[in-house]
């Protein structure tokens, strides 16, 4: 289907290449395998603080008394669950200053107390995952071009001390640079990003190998993914890359790349209801990886909405809340866990936050869904 897809759709525009040179470059050339490294040591600086909206007196006051204030001491056997927490208004701003007493945490709908919470700036460790396909550059020489401004753009966004690596990927998964504080090596990497080779797209594979590597990763971490959001020959299902990226609790923030191009061709015609339904099922896929894993997803239509996105994701990492408990359910069983985190007020009713002039805001609690237990080892 995949393959008709691009038959059918882009059938005017490859039309109009027909022609043009072959392609003669080839694709970036990197052995595979290559370990994803821990991120480098960084400075121990304090990031400048983000301004961000008021929070309202009433929520200053929330009880703290559901902390433990000693710290506690773990048996090696005894499972501790951390789940970093973003709250952010209908702007999709970070809501500071919110008492831990505010914070509700369910684990399969059981209440869970709390056994830490910290928040605050820190630098951030991101993976830069871009799809490096064929699929549609073939037929839409600009938004390669979109996707590299989008990379470029991000890279702009970032602090000295948050570490960046860049994995390319089309039939698989290629690391073009490591995880570094030295914005040349990033520079570098997307330099060789020019002409694709291949017209596969393989995201499946491509974000589960990178999540795997950086599940032991500390502190704040994401992967960025920018492309459209469609698998063609990936080894892995849907189900089973969904199972894997939960398991290894890295966030996703996603940005699919293909909404002016789709208004563009659908907007002539050229564009049926199968068409239109497999990237509905890409943009699906995209929320899907991202609200399951505690990120988020977006679909820009034009350039000038980027800024506000990398503005989003940096608040979003830069600023959460990090919650810790010790989970009533003991068993080792490897079963997935179902997490909800929301926000409440004394009487247990739902949190209410205004904003300076007093009036009721919206807000949304963006954390991961779940993890799996671990298993008893035999």
């Amino acid at each position: 289907m995949k393959k008709a897809l691009r038959i059918a759709v882009f059938s005017v525009a490859a039309a109009a290449l027909v022609g043009t040179a072959a392609f003669s470059q080839q694709g970036p050339k990197k052995e595979t395998g290559d370990p994803v490294a821990r991120p480098r040591p960084r400075p121990g600086e304090t990031p400048p603080a983000v301004e961000q909206p008021k929070i309202p007196s009433q929520l200053k006051k929330a009880p703290e008394a559901q902390i433990d204030q000693q710290a506690p001491t773990f048996r090696s056997d005894t499972l501790s669950v951390n789940v970093d927490v973003g709250v952010l208004d209908n702007k999709g701003r970070f809501i500071p200053g919110i008492p831990a007493g505010n914070f509700r945490i369910l684990e399969d709908g059981v209440p869970q107390r709390l056994t830490g919470f910290t928040t605050g700036e820190s630098p951030m460790t991101v993976a830069m995952v871009i799809e490096f396909s064929n699929l549609f550059q073939q037929y839409w020489s600009w938004g390669w071009q979109e996707t590299l401004t989008a990379c470029y753009s991000f890279l702009e966004t970032l602090k000295p001390e948050d570490t960046v690596a860049v994995v390319a990927f089309d039939l698989r998964p290629e690391i073009l640079s490591d995880f570094s504080t030295d914005r040349r090596d990033t520079s570098q990497a997307l330099a060789r990003l020019r002409i694709p080779g291949f017209s596969e797209s393989n995201m499946y594979d491509a974000l589960t190998d990178v999540a795997d590597r950086m599940a032991e990763i500390e502190g704040r971490k994401a992967i960025f993914y920018i492309g459209s959001g469609m698998d063609t020959f990936s080894k892995l299902t849907f189900d089973q890359t969904r199972r894997k990226l939960q398991t290894a609790g890295v966030p996703i923030y996603a940005m699919g790349t293909l909404q002016a191009m789709r208004e563009y061709y659908d907007s002539r015609g050229a564009m049926g209801s199968i068409q239109r339904l497999d990237f509905l099922m890409a943009d699906n896929q995209l929320r899907t990886f991202a609200k399951e894993t505690g990120g988020q997803a977006w679909f820009p239509r034009f350039l000038g909405e980027y800024g506000g996105i990398f503005r989003q994701i940096s608040e979003a990492l830069r600023n959460t809340y990090t919650l810790s408990y010790s989970p009533t359910n003991i068993a080792r069983d490897g079963k997935y866990r179902k997490i909800k985190v929301d926000l409440v007020g004394p009487n247990g009713d739902p949190l209410r936050i205004t904003d300076e002039k007093g009036k009721p805001m919206k807000y949304t609690v963006v954390a991961k869904a779940g993890y799996n237990a671990p298993r008893a080892v035999e």
